[in-house]
């Protein structure tokens, strides 16, 4: 599984980032972008509706964030 550090960036830096990264990976393929701003995690889930997108925090403002590309 391809990841995606964004740990310390702001938007639109992490929505840039994980865009280059879905164009790497096939359809049905997953990437994890890890995150510690929770206005990332919103930008995320918005702009990539069409794919599934699922996150769990791993530490107290931490996230790691599941794409899979449709």
């Amino acid at each position: 599984m391809k990841t995606v550090d964004c740990l310390g960036d702001m938007c639109p830096i992490p929505i840039i980032k994980t865009r280059k990264a879905l164009k790497g990976v096939d359809s049905g393929e997953t990437i994890k972008i890890v995150t510690d701003h929770s206005c990332v995690l919103e930008a995320i889930k918005n702009n990539f509706k069409k794919h599934k997108v699922t996150h769990k925090e791993v530490i107290n403002g931490v996230w790691e964030i599941f794409i899979t590309k449709n």
